[in-house]
């Protein structure tokens, strides 16, 4: 079977609006004064976040995307301009590293580029990294195998690593509050692990003997505590260690930096009444909270602070402000790296994406909270035109048989099977797109189905272009349905594909026309959060469940998979899935409805030949593949044509103070 081959296009929660720089303030040294207005230390250039200060020149290392992933760079402070932003040799193949520090010449980062070989479970160790010997290029792997890391910090003297750590224990599937706790290990032998908190993540040292953490309490709040170690702590063979809660309820604090004297701990907060996630110093003599983003930004979300080494700085990131300096604009389309040769990858700023015929163009509903309707770009990311607005629509296919029309759903997303939602033809003059003057332009909205029919969504148009599939809740329950693609249900030729008491959705026709691929829960109708891929012949026959080898029969019905989509050539199966579990502790982001979710592909003949495509700390999805074209070429997409970058995403969403 061939190599897979071609373009994918798909979506990522958030991230296109996030325009994260690293930011750092100077601290005083009466608390009770506000600091100094903060200084850019980035350069403005894609999304820079997760840093941490190399020393008190606020030299910074952190994490850019400007490449395509996640990746380490350098920078140092320039009081002219911004320096440019140092590639650190680390791991060229891994599409995912985060957290990275710097300590006596060595780096340590969080890298995905080992698969573990194992269903749902994360593929987050920590690594090291010599700097400055050239005649030494090793990557060591610090996390035994097996094992699970996030979030690593190095104590003052670099002779004690931390870790929020699964161990070898599964992923259960949780993702607000993961189940990690607090480990400890020299770097001379990471082999001789402790345990020194059950539960916690994000840990930082103060110095060599204490240790602060976050963790949700009980009550409810996330809050720091506090565990310290004894001299020789991993010499010792029996210690029973005792954490103690530090800040205290009524405020959300999470992912602390320690001072360096530990009289002072810089957290991110959350409060009561306001809506922005700010960094406090919360001052462990006094037990007070003492206030730095909010009396300089106020109206900004603010990430992960970090002190630099004599805790004269603060750093932390937030997105850099309409009128700061770097990129403003959000692309239509991103180049995204991709794991595969022949197989170019795209991220497009929208959701629902489905290519013309040609490959010239893309359809895609590009807000699906703000009634955006349906959009069409040029397939090199420079012009967009509107198709309608003023309404909600989702879920888009492109007839491959009529360049001139479009199937999307129009109505609410996520809604009861007796909702209303209608599957819309729409049809255009094809000529509107040569025209880069207007930004909208003319189409027939013709809807398939009956406004009394429930919940109809999720199209996909034959190859022949002369039916339609697609899902609909007219029974009561959520199962698939065929009309004719001109006259839909109005002619009175509806068939029904699928039926019973579960959800069957997001169906995917082959360009082959002799499968369509869906997600379904029909194996475990009480569990509407976990989904399998399932495939039916058009005539309704041999519906069967489809198998991924590699996960064995204990696991299968943990699969949470959906948006299924077939390969130009209907030999690979392309979805979304939670195999690979989470790869950053979701608390230390904006909101990431499933920041499990990455994409895959399999060979349909089999379910072997299991491939990851993206791996990162987000929500990937809605993907569509396509042959390619000319104008899908990554080193042409240099424009930056788009939208106003403007900062607007959300922070978690179950992070509430309903306690």
């Amino acid at each position: 079977m061939e190599t897979p081959t071609g373009v994918i296009v798909f979506t990522t929660i958030g991230v296109t609006h996030y325009g994260f720089d690293i930011f750092s303030a100077k601290i005083p040294s009466n608390l009770d004064e506000s600091a100094a207005e903060c200084h850019q230390l980035t350069d403005g250039v894609s999304i820079n976040f997760n840093g941490q200060f190399v020393d008190e020149d606020e030299t910074v290392t952190y994490i850019s995307e400007r490449t395509g992933a996640p990746q380490i760079y350098l920078t140092q402070k320039s009081t002219i301009s911004f320096t440019p932003a140092e590639l650190l040799p680390t791991v060229a193949t891994s599409l995912f590293q985060d957290r990275p520090v710097i300590r006596n010449d060595k780096l340590y980062f969080v890298s995905a580029h080992e698969n573990p070989n194992q269903a749902f479970k994360s593929w987050s160790a920590v690594y090291s990294k010599t700097l400055g010997d050239r005649e030494n290029d090793e990557i060591v792997r610090v996390t035994p195998h097996g094992v699970v890391d996030y979030s690593p910090a190095v104590s003052r003297s670099g002779n004690l690593i931390a870790v929020a750590s699964y161990g070898d224990r599964e992923w259960k599937g949780e993702f607000h509050d993961l189940d990690t706790d607090i480990v400890v290990f020299k770097d001379s032998d990471p082999t001789q692990r402790v345990t020194v908190s059950k539960t916690g993540g994000w840990p930082t040292f103060s110095d060599d003997g204490s240790i602060f953490f976050h963790r949700k309490c009980e009550d409810g709040w996330w809050s720091i505590f506090r565990v310290d170690l004894p001299e020789n702590i991993c010499d010792i063979n029996e210690f029973e260690f005792s954490s103690r809660r530090v800040t205290p309820p009524g405020v959300h604090a999470f992912t602390p930096s320690a001072s360096r004297d530990g009289k002072r701990i810089a957290v991110a907060t959350r409060r009561r009444g306001n809506k922005f996630r700010h960094i406090e110093i919360f001052d462990l003599e006094s037990e007070s909270f003492y206030k730095v983003t909010e009396l300089i930004s106020p109206g900004f979300h603010h990430y992960n602070p970090f002190f630099s080494p004599e805790s004269g700085f603060l750093g932390y990131h937030r997105f850099r402000g309409e009128s700061g300096q770097g990129e403003s604009t959000i692309p239509h389309l991103n180049p995204v790296i991709s794991p595969l040769k022949h197989l170019n990858m795209f991220r497009l700023n929208g959701a629902f994406p489905s290519l013309s015929s040609d490959g010239n163009f893309i359809a895609y509903n590009h807000d699906l909270a703000a009634n955006a309707g349906v959009q069409i770009a040029k397939s090199d990311g420079t012009k967009v035109w509107t198709v309608f607005r003023n309404k909600i629509a989702f879920g888009v296919s492109w007839s491959q048989a009529e360049n001139n029309v479009i199937y999307s759903s129009i109505g609410p997303i996520f809604e009861s099977a007796k909702m209303t939602v209608q599957i819309a033809r729409i049809s255009f003059d094809k000529t509107q797109l040569e025209n880069e003057d207007v930004g909208q332009i003319s189409a027939e909205v013709k809807m398939l189905t009956k406004e009394d029919s429930g919940n109809n969504a999720f199209p996909s148009c034959s190859p022949d272009g002369k039916e339609i599939v697609f899902r609909s809740g007219r029974s009561g329950y959520k199962n698939l349905y065929i009309v004719d693609a001109v006259n839909g249900e109005f002619d009175g030729k509806i068939r029904r594909l699928t039926e019973g008491p579960w959800i069957d959705t997001m169906p995917s026709w082959s360009p082959d026309g002799k499968l369509i691929a869906f997600s379904s829960n029909r194996h475990n109708p009480a569990d509407e959060g976990c989904f399998s891929i399932y495939f039916v012949n058009p005539d309704g026959t041999n519906l069967c469940r489809f198998f991924i080898q590699g996960i064995d029969e204990e696991q299968v019905n943990r699969e949470r998979i959906n948006h299924v989509y077939f390969s130009p050539d209907s030999n690979w199966l392309l979805f979304t899935a939670n195999l690979g579990g989470n790869s950053a502790e979701p608390v230390s982001l904006p909101n990431q409805f499933q920041p499990y979710g990455d994409l895959y592909i399999v060979k349909v003949a089999d379910g072997s030949g299991l491939q990851r495509l993206t791996c990162n700390a987000y929500e990937n999805g809605t993907p569509t593949w396509h042959s390619g074209s000319a104008n899908l070429d990554k080193e042409l997409l240099a424009s930056k044509e788009g939208e106003k970058l403007k900062g607007q995403f959300a922070e978690p969403l179950w992070i509430t103070f309903d306690i």
